[in-house]
């Protein structure tokens, strides 16, 4: 149980490697090769029907335990050259179509790998794979988002190559997402025009913590009621410095500035991209 925001499965997340189709390792009890990550993983649970106080006191555990295992995966990444960024949106935004196609046009300079977050099916990690990237998908049952165990124990099932791009496709959802380190290099939120302008009104929280908003599927801009200007405006009266990309993952519009974005977070700046 996520004593932040009451989600859970008692079974706990299922991580696999999928490759050819198939599923190499499992490791639903967090078994695999080891990082060398200095922190114990028990588990906190609410067990009680307690007050107001014991829920923020267990909320605020719970934090601080994530906080001091994305430490450690950010200091093991760094210490391999490997950038990791951490993309965030609702369901359908169009997430998987971004790292698709990113894994396509960029993999040819650098190795890439990604994890995949989902409550159930390996869908979106069969894609991935099928465009060149390893990847491992984290199955988070009635979790609603990626934790830092959850990306250490992932970690150890794909074993990154040094120097590359990690890519963390988070569960879909705007809200428990923003509240929870994964050591990244980079937040990233990604949001469509067809999901309407307002988006960062309704979801502030993650938007202030965003390093990144990439606004996706500008190709359906003549078919939908969104202002461009109106949202980056929104997203910039909560978050003063964040950037924004306005780009479509289906078309290739825009995505340039996306891996100049990438190479700015990155020891490696990638050279521009044929397109």
């Amino acid at each position: 149980m996520c004593a932040t925001c009451g989600c859970g499965d008692a079974t706990g997340p299922r991580v696999s490697v999928v490759a050819g189709g198939e599923h190499e390792q499992d490791d639903s009890h967090g078994h695999g090769h080891h990082h060398d990550h200095d922190h114990d993983h028990d588990h906190d649970h609410d067990h009680g029907h307690g007050h107001s106080d014991h829920t923020v006191i267990l909320e605020q555990q719970v934090l601080a335990k994530n906080d001091r295992i994305a430490v450690h995966n950010r200091e093991w990444m760094r210490g391999r050259g490997i950038t990791a960024l951490n993309i965030m949106s609702s369901p359908g935004a169009g997430k998987t179509t971004l790292l698709a196609r990113t894994i396509r046009e960029l993999g040819r300079q650098r190795p890439i790998a990604v994890i995949e977050g989902d409550q159930e099916t390996r869908l979106d990690a069969e894609r991935i794979r099928e465009a060149g990237a390893s990847v491992v998908q984290v199955n988070t049952g009635a979790g609603c988002h990626l934790d830092a165990e959850m990306i250490d124990r992932a970690l150890r099932a794909l074993d990154p190559a040094d120097e590359s791009l990690l890519l963390i496709e988070n569960v879909g959802n705007l809200v428990c997402p923003a509240l929870f380190d994964l050591g990244e290099e980079g937040k990233v939120v990604l949001i469509s025009t067809p999901e309407g302008v307002d988006k960062p009104k309704k979801y502030p929280h993650i938007f202030a913590v965003a390093d990144l908003v990439v606004i996706n599927k500008i190709d359906l801009l003549p078919y939908v009621e969104f202002d461009v200007d109106a949202c980056v405006a929104q997203a910039k009266i909560l978050n003063p410095a964040v950037r924004v990309v306005v780009l479509s993952a289906t078309t290739g519009e825009g995505m340039d500035e996306w891996y100049e974005w990438i190479g700015s977070r990155s020891a490696i700046s990638p050279v521009a991209v044929d397109n």
